[in-house]
Formats: structure tokens, sequence, C-alpha cells
């Protein structure tokens, strides 16, 4: 690598007696008696010396000039006397007026030069001009004022121009530039060359290009005046105010003959009336034969000097500092596309394409009623406007606007100190440009108000170019008055959120009488809030939901523009109400988890005895009958069973996720959420891409889950469970295969009940017998499996009597007391045998409470009501009895997954929105969604299990 390195030498490192050698790009030495060229790429010779001969670079000989003809001629090539003295080149130096001849005018070489004085006389007007080889006509004003080439006292000279003095002249002006982001307040070059000349130009000659010129040394200095300022503004102000007499362009009260319309004025609360009292004269549609789609923008073009350039259409891309393909730069106009760009500019860069500013007056085309095309004036709100201190163009409050005509994008002129072929050592640069199009409150037409661009300047001091950048943005955005919109969301906020406020009490009084208590406590009040969070989430999830559906069908849908999409601004409310649900329905879904999983479980097992077996008896050394064993293998394949059915869900979560997944980035559906006007799925890759719109991203996701989810339960419960496999239906018929009920308490005194008492008496047989069984029961030749006689109810929901539950919690706490203190054990049996003795008497007591031999703590079957139903709550307090009622479904899947669906597919819809939003990515959230599912299923897996294992004595290495 060193072998391929080379010093890096720029001109002006040089010095003054090296050249920059372009085929060395290094520095060489000039030869005897030479310097640096101006360029800097050759050597000249010095003051006194002239050239013999060169070929470029240091072939150049130098030859000293004789002391009678010391001068050189501006070629370089020839000595010359000069008879008035010599300047710092080495070349003749003539007087002001006096033009310099070195040649005759057949060519030949004098040998002393002559100074020849212009003449000033009437006859001719003459005087030298600006290099002095040639006698020109004198200037006009020059002529008109004072009838000679001359502009003596107490005529006024300035920017090159004669004026003469009387009173009513403009006052003498200010030729400094405020660049207030750096506190830098600096003399511009080009305004003490031009701005008092234009001044007067304009307010005593009307002319034309003096008072463009003047109002672009306005907008240089920000369109910022005070009312003790001379400046710039000033002087323009004070024309204005002069020449009201001379009329008005176009009818427009702010637009003077002979003067650029800078100002909409400065009545308070005029902006408001400027960009709000009429309408654009055109209506905008999406779709149809009568589609208007683009905004025709049109601008006329004006150099510093204030010379007219050209109409020019924004279709060029003149005011996208960004690079960009032409059809990107096109799609800016599109109506109904929000567009952004934003990039990175080296400083270098600027002043090399920017080297002459060019100001800017934006009008919006659009055809008449007869044919003729019509030009509408766009406003401009400069962001760094300061006007008498009473107007600050920042904030939504219109009247503290004053709304201006032109702009420049970039100024490197202004900032030029003393000398104007010298770099800049301040530039300014429209660094954010934002073009905002509002439509028209309950407009059905796409009918718009005049459209306002919005510049903001940022300045630079000019240290090192080459590493110096600045951001600059280039935005078209679409808005609307969102406030109805807003006031229609707080009321649907408000009534639902009343509406679940009451549906939590409701739950919170249910969830009382199921447990036995009609105490209010701290304990009551937490679980209101638990309620109330789970209630208010899905509150909070409807509205967001709805609110993104109607933005995505109305706006897409919509031939004639009625509505347009919220603002980035505007979508915080919703980013909000999303992150509300999601923090809410994860509380509630953690409030289930935590539920689910304490849960009191038992498995009563219906099998008896089949006759007798000799036992052995330890240390008594006989033998004696007992009861044959009942196996525990139907009770640990129930277990097992249980144990596999509490995550099963009504949809599949993985499928969801990938279908989810595939519309939208392989069919497309994401293009939905662009905020541009096109319903299409796909697009060109060389098209514009608009930013997305959260909410309309939040819409898409959420309607594409919702439905593949409704899509996934029908599919489900129509076809799949009827024809394939049902494992909540096939839970509760292996329950009665097995002789195996299961009772299950979800509060202290609610829960569920499957009766799964075999209607054979026993299950504990042989292949050919249990098929002998299925058969008759097939065959209806046995009676039916209900716990009532003749009928098929088979699972309940059970209200149990505080006096039923205390005797159960009197058995189960037998089966807990092995994991409390070691003083509470019982030291005479093995912690097996207290098990098994426990688990007998808990089998005992349920199966005899079911087979109603405990009187004093006996139940009732009954229907539930209509009412009750729908609130999910009992009317009835059992008191004396319990009460079992009869469930036509399926309830004790509301201890699972699959009974909690709804929960569970909100928190993962909103759990994919919220990694969506965030990251922007539908692929990352997908992912993450899919993640978080699995590790929750496992953990309800697991500890589930484990609480399955203590509630029920099924050793926990059975449950696989």
């Amino acid at each position: 690598a060193r072998g391929f390195s080379v010093p890096l030498q720029r001109p002006a490192d040089c010095g003054a007696d090296r050249y920059f050698d372009s085929s060395r790009l290094a520095c060489a030495p000039c030869g005897a008696h030479q310097r640096q060229s101006a360029g800097g790429s050759s050597c000249v010779c010095e003051p006194g010396y002239r050239m013999v001969s060169s070929n470029g670079g240091s072939s150049v000989t130098c030859e000293k000039c004789p002391e009678n003809m010391s001068g050189v001629t501006q070629d370089g090539w020839n000595c010359i006397t000069c008879p008035k003295g010599l300047t710092s080149k080495g070349n003749c130096n003539c007087p002001n007026n006096e033009i310099l001849v070195e040649r005759s005018i057949d060519g030949i070489l004098l040998n002393e030069a002559l100074c020849l004085h212009c003449n000033g006389s009437e006859q001719s007007f003459s005087a030298s001009d600006a290099s002095g080889s040639r006698c020109v006509r004198c200037e006009k004003t020059f002529i008109q004022v004072s009838k000679s080439c001359d502009c003596n006292s107490p005529n006024i000279l300035t920017g090159g121009l004669c004026f003469l003095a009387h009173e009513g002249l403009p006052p003498k002006g200010v030729a400094t530039v405020r660049f207030a982001q750096l506190g830098v307040t600096l003399t511009s070059a080009w305004f003490l060359k031009n701005l008092q000349s234009s001044a007067f130009a304009c307010w005593l000659y009307s002319n034309l290009t003096a008072c463009q010129a003047l109002g672009n040394m306005c907008v240089m200095n920000m369109n910022s005046l005070s009312s003790s300022s001379t400046d710039a503004c000033g002087l323009f102000q004070y024309i204005f105010v002069s020449t009201a007499r001379v009329g008005i362009v176009h009818s427009i009260p702010y637009w003077r003959h002979n003067l650029p319309w800078l100002y909409y004025g400065d009545q308070p609360g005029l902006a408001s009336q400027v960009l709000e009292k009429n309408h654009f004269p055109t209506a905008f549609s999406f779709k149809g034969t009568d589609k208007d789609v683009k905004l025709q923008f049109i601008a006329a073009s004006f150099d510093a000097a204030g010379n007219f350039l050209k109409w020019q259409s924004l279709e060029g891309g003149i005011l996208q500092l960004c690079p960009d393909t032409q059809t990107k730069l096109n799609a800016a106009f599109a109506f109904g596309t929000t567009y952004q760009q934003s990039c990175k500019i080296s400083v270098s860069k600027i002043l090399l394409d920017f080297a002459n500013p060019v100001f800017y007056d934006l009008f919006l085309e659009y055809n008449g009623g007869n044919g003729q095309h019509h030009l509408w004036a766009v406003p401009v709100l400069n962001l760094n406007l300061q006007y008498n201190e009473k107007f600050v163009n920042q904030g939504s409050n219109m009247n503290n606007w004053l709304l201006t005509r032109r702009f420049f994008l970039v100024d490197t002129l202004s900032g030029k100190e003393n000398d104007l072929g010298k770099p800049p050592r301040v530039i300014r640069i429209a660094s954010k440009i934002t073009i905002s199009i509002r439509l028209v409150s309950h407009t059905q037409r796409g009918t718009i108000y005049p459209p306002l661009i919005t510049v903001a300047y940022t300045d630079v001091l000019i240290q090192n170019p080459e590493t110096q950048s600045v951001t600059v943005s280039f935005a078209v955005s679409y808005e609307m008055n969102q406030s109805e919109a807003q006031i229609q969301t707080d009321i649907a906020l408000g009534v639902l959120g009343g509406l679940a406020v009451l549906w939590s009490l409701l739950k919170t009084a249910g969830w009382k009488r199921r447990t036995g208590s009609s105490i209010i406590d701290l304990q009551t009040v937490f679980k209101f809030l638990l309620f109330y969070a789970g209630d208010l989430a899905n509150v909070f999830f409807i509205i967001t939901v709805g609110t993104g559906i109607y933005w995505l069908v109305f706006f897409k849908a919509q031939q004639f523009v009625s509505v347009l999409l919220p603002l980035p601004s505007q979508e915080e409310d919703f980013v909000t109400y999303i992150a509300c649900a999601f923090s809410l329905k994860a509380l509630q879904f953690l409030h289930l988890l935590v539920s689910q999983l304490n849960i009191d479980i038992f498995f009563i097992d219906w099998e008896r005895p089949k006759g007798k077996v000799l036992k052995a008896v330890e240390g008594e050394g006989v033998i004696k009958s007992a009861a044959a064993p009942v196996s525990i293998w139907r009770t640990y394949f129930i277990a097992n069973e249980w144990n596999e059915i509490q995550t099963v869900r009504k949809i599949n979560p993985l499928f969801q996720v990938l279908a989810v997944l595939f519309f939208l980035e392989v069919v497309g559906f994401s293009n939905l959420a662009l905020m541009d006007a096109s319903s299409s799925l796909t697009r060109s890759s060389e098209s514009y891409v608009a930013p997305w719109s959260r909410i309309l991203r939040f819409g898409v996701s959420a309607a594409l889950w919702v439905a593949i989810a409704i899509l996934q339960v029908t599919f489900f419960a129509v076809f799949y469970e009827r024809f394939v496999e049902d494992k909540i239906s096939q839970f509760v018929d292996l329950c009665c295969v097995s002789n195996i009920s299961v009772f299950l308490l979800s509060h202290n005194c609610f829960g569920h009940y499957i009766h799964g008492r075999s209607v054979h008496g026993h299950a504990d047989t042989n292949m050919e017998e249990m098929n002998m069984n299925l058969k008759r029961e097939a065959e209806n030749l046995c009676s039916q499996r209900g716990l009532l006689p003749n009928t098929d109810g088979q699972t309940f929901q059970i209200s149990i009597s505080r006096r039923m539950r205390l005797h159960y919690d009197c058995i189960h706490e037998t089966l807990t007391r092995k994991r409390g203190p070691a003083r509470l054990l019982d030291s005479s049996a093995n912690t097996f045998e207290q098990s098994t003795r426990a688990y007998n008497a808990m089998n005992k007591f349920l199966s005899s409470f079911i087979d109603h031999v405990h009187k004093e703590m006996d139940y009732i079957v009954k229907d539930k009501l209509l009412l009750e139903r729908i609130l999910g709550m009992e009317f009835m307090e059992p008191i004396d009895k319990s009460i079992f009622y009869n469930d036509e479904g399926h309830s004790f899947s509301d201890v699972l997954y699959y009974g909690n669906e709804t929960t569970l597919l909100i928190f993962d819809i909103l759990f994919f929105s919220v990694v969506d939003l965030a990251s922007q990515s539908f692929v990352l959230a997908a992912i993450l969604t899919y993640l978080q599912q699995e590790i929750f299923r496992f953990i309800r897996n697991t500890l589930g299990q484990k609480n399955l294992a203590s509630k029920t004595l099924v050793d926990q290495r059975f449950l696989i």
C-alpha cells in the first residue's frame, strides 16, 4: 500500500514561487524571475520582466526590460515605456476616465503607452469602462442629472448611479445583514454596492429591475424590519407607502405597480382570512373520468439583480435540493400523496451549484371557466421572519402570522464582506420547505383552501466547506380539520368508558358472589381495577380499530376528495390510545394467567374394586384378604389429557401470524398503509414511495388479524372440530369412558363439574369388554351419560355453599400440609402415605357429594336464567344447598386458553401493532409476536402442570 501512496497537495499550498503541476498533482518550482500565475497552474514573469517563450508550467523564459522601458504590456510579451507610472503587476497605469493604448489601430506596438482621456462633453458623453481599455457612453443617470459623465456634489453617487439631491429621497440605507441564528451581523458587499442605488432608482425612476433588486435584498434579510430601521425592508416599505398613488396590480391591494409583491399586509388576523376565507376554484378527485390529481405549481424566477429569468414548473424539482429520479421528483405534486425528502448536502456543493441566488414567486395554476389559464398566488410563511416584534411566524395561531410571497433556496451573496469576488463568510439555506394543502371542512367535491409554503432557513458560518454539511428537507403535506373527528372519538371514549365502568362493576359483583364474600375490602377494589383495565382495553381497542378501518376505507375508496389523513403530529393521540390498550390488555392477560394457574382441580375416580386379593400383613406374618386395588393409570391418563388442552386455542397461532405476514408483505396489503391516494396493492420500483401512515398501518394489520381469525374460528368450529378433531368435546367423552369426573373451582365458591361417571359401572376392563360397552352405548342399550337420569348433560357450572367449601378446604389442607413448616407435619407417617390417605379422602368425599350422601351439603340442578347467562353472574346465593347449573356448552374452557380466545387474540393484535409502530417493520412484529406466544404458552404449560400435580396429587413425573 505504501508503494502506491502519494502526498496530498493543493494549488493554495504551493506559495508564490511554485506552481501546481497537474501532471504530477504536486507543487513544482518556478524558474528564475518567475512567480505563480493567478490560476496557480503555471508560472509568469515577475514585474519588470517580459516573456520570451512559454509552453506552460515552468517552461517559461523571462527577460529583464531595459531601464527606459520598464513597463510590461498587458499580454506580458513586450516591454513598453509607461508615462504615468506602473501598477503592482508591472503594467502601465492610467488615471480614472482615461484608457490605456499600447498599440496603434493596425496593431503596431508603440514605444510609449498612451493614456487617452474619454470625451465627456455633450456630443459624446463617454467614459472609460471598468477595464480601462475602452471609452463607452456614460450611465444614463449621469447624463440625466449632470448633463455630463461626472456626478459632482451635491449630487449623490451610489452603486454606479448618479442621483439628484433633493427632499423626499428614501433615507440612507443600512447595508448590514443580520444572521440571527449565529448572532452575526455583517456589512454585505452586495448591499453596500446596490442597496441605496436600487432604492433611489426604484423611487425616482420606477426602474423595474431596481425595484425587484430592492425586494430581493429585503427577502435576503428575511423580510424583517422594525419601525426604526432603514435596512432593505425598511426602504422597500418606505417606497411602498410613498407610491400608493400609482395603483395596484390585478386588483390585489398588496401588489403595487413597479414593485414586487412581498407582503400580504400587517393587519392582525389577515393570515387566517387569506388562508381560509376563499376556496381554491378547482375540485380534486382520485377516481373516475374527471379525476384531477396533479397540482400545477409554477414559479416566476428572478436573479439577485432583479432581472426576470423565466416561468418554471415545480415538477422539474427546482425546490428539491436532494438528488433523485425525475419520476420520484414529479410525484411530489400528485394530489393526496404525502411527499417527504431529506438528505445531507455538503457546503462545497452548495457553493458550487448556487453561486447566484434565484428568487421565486410561487403560483398554483388552474383552468378558468372559459378555458383561460389562471394563477393563484401561494403565500409563504417564513419561520425566520421578525416584523415589528408583533408578528411571530411560529405556532398554530394564524393571527400572529405575517405572510409573504417571495423566497429563495440558497443565499451565497449577502454574506460576502468587502469583496464580491471572494467566497462568502456566511450562507443562508432553505433547510426545510413544506407545502401544505388543507381540505375544506365538510366538502364532498374535493375543495381545498389556498396552499401554504412554509420555509425555515439555516445560517451556516463557512469554515471548511469540504467537511461542512447541511440537512435539507422538502415535503408536501395534506391535512384537514380533525377537531370534529377528535370530538367524536372523545364522545365514543366517554360513552364506552362509562359502560366499561358499569360492566366492571357487574363483573366485580359476580366475582364477590362467586367468592362467597359480601364485604367490600381492598381486594375487591383491586379486583375491580383489574376488571376495569381489561374492559377499558377493549374500549380503546374498539375505538382504534374502528378509527383505523374508517380512514383506510374512506380515504382509499373515495372518488371526490372528502377526507384527508391526519398528519403525523395529529396521530399522537391515536398512538397513545394503542399504547393504553396494549398496557391494559397486558395487565388483563397477566391477571387471566395468574387466575388459571391457581385453580383448584380434582379428578374423581368412580371405579370400584372388583373382587378381593390375598395380602400379607407386615409384622404379623399372616395373610389376609383385601379389596383389589383400583388402577391409577386412568387418572394419570385424564391428567395428561387435561394438561395437553390447557393451551389449546380456537385458532392456530402460527398460521395466524404467517397468514397476516403473507397478505401484508407478499400480496401487498402493506401498500394500503402508504400516505397516497392509490388503492393498488403493487408499486413500481421506480415510483415514489410515500411515507407510512401509522393509522393506516394499524388499520390494515388489525383488519387482517381480525378477518383471518374469524375465518380460522369459523373453519375450526364448522369443519375441523365437527369432522376431524374436537379436543374439548373429546376430553368430556374420554372422562366418561375412563370413569373419571373432573371437579374444579376457579373461585372460592364457584367452578365447573364434568360428569364422567361411566354408565357401565366400571372402565378398568379388557379390550373386548370395552368394545362391547361402547357398542351397547351406541345402540342405546344402556342408560344416558348425564348426571341426572335420562339426560345427557355432563358439564355444569357449580355454585357451592360455604359449608361445602369449608369441608373441601379441610381435606385439601391435608394435601398441602406436606409443603408447610416441619413442626406441622405428621411425623408418624411418611409423606407418601399422608398424600395417599388425603387423596382417598377427597375422592370419597366428592363422589359421595355428587351422590347426594351428605344431606347437609346437598345440591340441586337447574337451568340458568337468560339474564344470568348474559351478565355472567348468578342471582341465587347457595346458602343451604349448592347449585349445579346445566351447561349446554363447555364453559369449563373458561379456565383454559380455549375459552379466552378473544382476550388472547386482542393481546396478540396489540402486541403486533405496538412492535410495528415502534419499528415500522411487519416482519419484525410477526417474529416477536410468535415468540411471545410461545413464551407465554411455555409458562402456562409449565406452571399449569405444577399446579395440576399439586392439586390432584398426580405425580408430575407422569405428566408428559
